[in-house]
């Protein structure tokens, strides 16, 4: 290594690594997910077949898994990297960064992130199974941006996730086959328009599940029903046979 290494960079800690490890995992599975989940549209729910399902998943998982892959090539530096404050470099060349090439090869060893972990946590250079291949290490920023924008990034991140696994889940929710029965099973329920003096509208999001494997189906929703004189949260379960309809098999309130 570098003679003049600790008078120019500082070797991150190992808590710093494993923090920017997780950071760029949760980042990056939620990335993936998301760009899985827009490539099936909202209504992949009612898919019965998992071979079409899976035509539309793995380009778009493959993409995704490559931006993983190559999460350090600008600059040295992955989001979770940003966010703690440090960044990859040559270890002959602290100065420079390796190559994109290079980087990708590293993160290639995340595949075996335990066995990763074991060997950052047991190393006195600090260095993973993927920094010792491709000779790399990682140092602090001396450059490193406020910690302000850094926490308020990591926050958007959080709440960015939150946010579309809410509404995305919401949709995809609503624009079921079996959200559409109960809705209809709801507005010829006489008592339940009696009680709430007609319905208005419906709740923003239904809560609940709805399965499907190898034809059969089985949803258990909790939906809101706005009424003219009040709310009511009604829960519906319902049954489907291969290449039948969804029905009704029970609705409480």
């Amino acid at each position: 290594m570098n003679e003049n290494l600790e008078k120019d960079y500082l070797l991150s800690s190992r808590k710093r690594r494993i923090a920017a490890f997780l950071i760029d995992h949760f980042t990056f599975s939620f990335l993936i997910v998301g760009i899985v989940f827009l490539s099936l549209g909202t209504d992949f729910m009612d898919e019965n077949n998992f071979s079409n399902l899976t035509s539309k998943m793995l380009p778009t998982m493959l993409i995704g898994f490559l931006i993983y892959f190559a999460k350090d090539s600008i600059k040295g530096i992955s989001p979770g990297k940003w966010v703690m404050g440090i960044m990859v470099r040559d270890e002959n060349k602290p100065s420079e960064v390796p190559s994109f090439g290079k980087l990708f090869v590293r993160n290639l060893f995340l595949i075996i992130w335990p066995i990763e972990f074991i060997v950052l946590a047991s190393s006195q250079e600090k260095k993973r199974l993927g920094d010792k291949t491709i000779k790399a290490i990682v140092v602090k920023n001396p450059n490193k941006p406020e910690k302000l924008p850094r926490v308020l990034a990591l926050v958007g991140i959080g709440i960015a996730f939150f946010a579309f696994t809410f509404l995305f889940a919401g949709s995809a929710m609503k624009n079921s086959d079996a959200y559409k029965v109960a809705i209809s099973e709801i507005e010829q329920n006489e008592e339940i328009i009696s009680e709430i003096g007609g319905i208005k509208d419906y709740g923003m999001m239904p809560t609940g599940s709805v399965n499907i494997s190898n034809g059969y189906g089985e949803a258990q929703l909790s939906i809101k029903v706005i009424g003219n004189e009040k709310d009511l949260n009604v829960g519906v379960y319902l049954t489907k046979e291969p290449n039948g309809e969804w029905k009704l098999i029970e609705l409480n309130k």
